[in-house]
Order: structure tokens, then C-alpha cells, then sequence
């Protein structure tokens, strides 16, 4: 069996497709900078392709012997230069299928630089020949991790998010989604806006939250000089902290405002709720973990 190779195989989305191809049985590549990581998050038992999207020989090496391709990085200055080498190199190795994680807003000069960059890539991908499905994620759940801290110490989630109804996902659905496209026929051509099931304002996920610690969790609403003051503070780079404020003021537009049914169209289950997902994340929010997120996963 020819393995799948899978890039940002330490990160959130690309860690959990791992899983659920190993739970699908097929045969699973994972392309690492950091084997001692790899092993501790991954297991012992996953092979490994050590190398670096910005090294385009490592990604040449890995893909020997490789048919199908999940495509993920982080967002990072080089990211066009990294994924349209790798799909450049797919395409060299007859790679017949690419799955890449994309996000929902994606377009080429959108002025969100993370949604042009997607945007940008999307478009050599579909000039390359290879056939290929793209991911348009939501707002992923596990961002509201960044302010586990605060919230553990103040009961408080701040965020320039106003009025704003985000259907955040769980990045667990976006991996199922993947590992279904990379594993059985019909998806290439397709391009998938994955949400979770319903669109929350942040005083609904807070109250979420508060179930799920058995605390009181508050939503607090801050300007936008707030927001870019802590995010500096938290050592944010400059050009992540610009377009974590413009997606803030997309999302207070509605851009993530409406759910899709295609979590549950492409994998027959539903996707995670919030209150499923803080129920998993309830000890790093603060409260304590029971077993009820394992008894009611959605």
C-alpha cells in the first residue's frame, strides 16, 4: 500500500489527519522537521520523512513512492513559495491526488494577507494538473486556547469580536474530512467549507465555556488598539497581529457567520459542538476534565 504523505504532520489539523488515516488503516507518511516532536505527538510506530517545506529536495525525497498528498503550513512569510514548490514537486513525482487545507475567505487579493496567500496557492494548485480537493476551514475552535490563560486566572475572554456569530470548527472535523477526501473516490475537483454545526456569538461560546469548567466564564469585548496591545504583548509578530485584527473585523461582517452541512455530507457524522470541544479542553481552561466529553463526543 503506497502511503499518503502528510506535511504539518506535528500541527493541530495535520497531527489529528494522521490519526484518523492510521484509524482508516491506510498506510501514512508523516513529513516532520522535528522527528523527536513527531514521535512524542505522533507515536512510535508512524513513519517519518524528515525535511522542511522550505528545503524543496526534502520534499522531493518524501514524496517517493507517494500517490496522495495532504498539503498543510503554517502561515508563515513563505508560505506561497513553500506549498506552490511542494505541489510543483507532487506534480514532478505523479503525485494523483493533493487534499489542501485552505481557509474559509480564501481568494487571491483578498486584503487579508493569510486568505490571499490561501487564495494564491489555491490558483497553482488548480493550474498544476494534479487533481485535487480544497479545504476551506472556519475559525478553528482550538484558537480560543490562546486565551486559556486569561481565562483560567480572570474568568474572562477578551476579544475584539463585538456582535460577531462565528460557526467555528473543531480542527478534529476538518481531519475527518481530509482523511475520507485522501481515502475514497469522488472528492477531486471539490472545494469544501468545513464549519462546526451552528454559528455562536462570544457570549454563547462563553457560556459554553462556563458549563464546560463549572466556572463562570464572562466574554469581555475590546477595541481593536486593546486587542493589537495584548497580542504584541504575547509575542505575536507584527504581521500576524494585523490579520488577526482584519479577521476580527471580518468576522464582526458575518464573513464566518453561516453554517455548512458538509462536515456531516462527506463523513456521515456531525461535526463537534463547543460545548463538546470545552467539555475535551475543559482542564486548560480552568476547570476539571470528566469523562463526559469522551461519552458525548459531539
Amino acid at each position: 500500500m503506497t502511503p499518503v504523505l502528510v506535511t504539518g504532520a506535528t500541527g493541530t489539523v495535520g497531527s489529528a489527519v494522521v490519526r484518523e488515516l492510521r484509524q482508516r488503516e491506510a498506510a501514512v507518511r508523516a513529513f516532520v522537521r522535528d522527528p523527536a516532536k513527531a514521535t512524542a505527538i505522533l507515536g512510535q510506530d508512524v513513519e517519518l520523512a524528515v525535511g522542511d517545506l522550505e528545503e524543496p529536495e526534502s520534499i522531493r525525497r518524501a514524496l517517493d513512492g507517494v500517490d496522495r498528498l495532504f498539503l498543510a503550513c503554517g502561515n508563515v512569510p513563505g508560505q506561497i513559495r513553500c506549498e506552490t514548490s511542494a505541489v510543483d514537486a507532487a506534480a514532478a513525482a505523479g503525485v494523483q491526488q493533493i487534499v489542501k487545507l485552505s481557509a474559509r475567505g480564501a481568494e487571491a487579493g483578498s486584503p487579508l494577507a493569510f486568505w490571499d496567500w490561501h487564495g494564491r496557492i489555491e490558483r497553482h494548485l488548480a493550474q498544476s494538473g494534479v487533481p485535487a480537493a480544497v479545504l476551506r476551514p472556519a475559525s478553528y475552535m482550538t484558537n480560543l486556547l490562546g486565551s486559556a490563560d486569561a481565562i483560567a486566572h480572570t474568568g474572562m475572554l477578551f476579544a475584539p469580536a463585538g456582535g460577531a456569530r462565528v460557526a467555528m470548527i473543531d480542527p478534529r472535523d476538518v481531519a475527518a474530512v481530509a482523511a475520507v477526501a485522501l481515502t475514497e473516490g469522488g472528492h477531486d475537483g471539490q472545494t469544501y467549507t468545513l464549519t462546526g454545526p451552528a454559528a455562536l456569538s462570544y457570549d454563547e461560546i462563553a457560556a459554553a465555556l462556563s458549563n464546560a469548567t463549572g466556572r463562570t466564564v464572562t466574554f469581555v469585548d475590546i477595541d481593536e488598539e486593546a486587542a493589537r496591545q495584548g497580542m504584541r504583548e504575547a509575542g505575536l509578530p507584527g504581521f500576524v497581529v494585523d490579520f488577526l485584527v482584519a479577521l476580527f473585523e471580518a468576522l464582526r461582517a458575518g464573513t464566518h457567520a453561516v453554517p455548512t452541512d458538509t462536515v456531516r455530507a462527506v463523513t456521515g457524522s456531525e461535526p463537534r459542538s463547543i460545548a463538546a470541544f470545552a467539555r475535551d479542553h475543559a482542564g486548560a481552561l480552568g476547570g476539571v476534565a470528566t469523562s463526559a466529553a469522551a461519552s458525548d463526543p459531539r
